[in-house]
């Protein structure tokens, strides 16, 4: 009895140890990271019913920077996206309108338009405008029932048959729209007890200069080492980006990050590989490396013209196809690497393997098993990349000097 009673104490003790050790065990097809570099950025924010990632992603970034030279100001910095919008919505009209319609207007956007509005408008901190609450009861930006009216207006101005038209008039008409669902731009403001214009709030408080930042690219298209205004319809402002070669285009990125930098990036996110589905790896962009064998057909296999007796099948969670330049060529023109959406690339992770990702920051709220951060394979990011906005500084001294800036 007494020698019952000693080993089930130690099989007591035993047991736990034992399923602690198999819980740390994890499954063959879930991603583990751990951080490699982490640099600081502001608090996940939610674009909602929009199609404004571009104004979140570019003042995420820009709000890193201010960061990196103000590490005082991380837990309270807020830039405001009302402001940003509604100042690029009014430039894109008019681009619209002078265009006859050919320059689209639509609710997408590019990090040059938060660069141009700094450098002309000035910006301005969340809370000196109102919130965007609405009649039918949305305080986030909810552009259902906002944006088509307006679109509808400009291109009646835009495609009139008249000839002449009246600037004052429709810009006036469109800008009411405007502060009617943003509020009013302030042209002055108070702020943590000073006041600032936008423009002074970004030279003396911000301490931004917008001629630090550069946008690159990767397309043979066009001459490395040169620069070009990137086919894009959303890069409406006809901004040009820096092209490098594709192993350059990586080397910035992951460089910048490792010594301390965050930048804008804008990307495809339409591939399967990038992973909005619920499951063990959400929120974690990759390009898997496929097979097909016979079983029952798949809508993808169907999709890319395999025969309907064949699916697809990841081979392993780690496993990624090599990318090439011809390989995103291929894929820019023939429209699969579409202008999707705008984030911030702010970390590097490792996976249990010991491969790199970049640890990217959304605008979708705080959803997915990250609450709103994602983890993109440097294989991903090389692939689907369709351009950057980064400090130029935060480049290498030799491919600065090969961009001559």
């Amino acid at each position: 009895m007494k020698k019952l009673i000693v080993f089930a104490a130690v099989a007591m003790l035993v047991l736990p140890v034992a399923a602690k050790s198999k819980k740390k065990e994890a499954p063959k097809d879930s991603l583990i990271f751990t951080t490699v570099v982490e640099n600081p950025v502001t608090s996940i924010k939610n674009q909602n019913s929009s199609g404004t990632c571009w104004a979140y992603s570019s003042l995420a970034f820009l709000e890193s920077e201010v960061i990196k030279k103000h590490p005082e100001m991380k837990d309270d910095l807020d830039l405001c996206e009302s402001f940003l919008v509604s100042k690029t919505y009014v430039d894109r009209a008019d681009k619209h309108v002078r265009t006859h319609g050919d320059a689209s207007f639509s609710q997408g956007g590019s990090f040059e338009d938060a660069i141009h509005c700094m450098r002309v408008n000035g910006l301005v901190p969340e809370g000196v405008m109102p919130y965007p609450i609405t009649e039918y009861g949305d305080s986030l930006f909810n552009f259902g029932f906002f944006f088509p009216p307006m679109e509808a207006y400009l291109k009646t101005v835009a495609t009139s048959n008249s000839k002449k038209i009246y600037p004052q008039a429709w810009k006036s008409a469109h800008q009411a729209m405007l502060d009617g669902y943003f509020g009013k731009c302030p042209t002055e403001f108070e702020y943590k007890g000073k006041r600032y214009t936008p423009q002074s709030f970004v030279r003396d408080y911000l301490t931004l200069d917008p001629n630090d930042y550069v946008s690159l690219t990767s397309y043979t298209h066009h001459p490395f080492y040169t620069s070009f205004i990137l086919e894009i319809q959303d890069n409406w402002r006809w901004a040009s980006s820096y092209n490098l070669p594709m192993e350059e285009l990586s080397r910035v990125m992951y460089e910048a990050v490792k010594n301390g930098w965050t930048f804008a990036w804008g990307a495809d996110v339409s591939e399967d590989g990038f992973s909005r589905r619920t499951g063990k790896n959400k929120s974690v962009a990759m390009v898997p490396d496929t097979k097909f064998k016979a079983g029952v057909g798949s809508d993808q296999a169907r999709w890319t013209g395999e025969k309907a007796s064949e699916k697809v099948e990841i081979v392993s969670a780690n496993a990624e196809k090599t990318i090439t330049q011809e390989m995103r060529q291929q894929a820019y023109d023939n429209w699969e690497t579409t202008d999707d959406h705008g984030m911030q690339i702010y970390g590097i992770a490792k996976d249990q393997w010991g491969k790199e990702y970049f640890m990217m920051k959304n605008s979708w709220g705080e959803s997915g098993p990250y609450k709103g951060f994602w983890y993109v394979s440097q294989a991903y990011a090389a692939y689907k990349t369709m351009n950057i906005v980064i400090n130029k500084n935060a480049i290498p001294a030799d491919i600065r000097q090969k961009l001559g800036i």
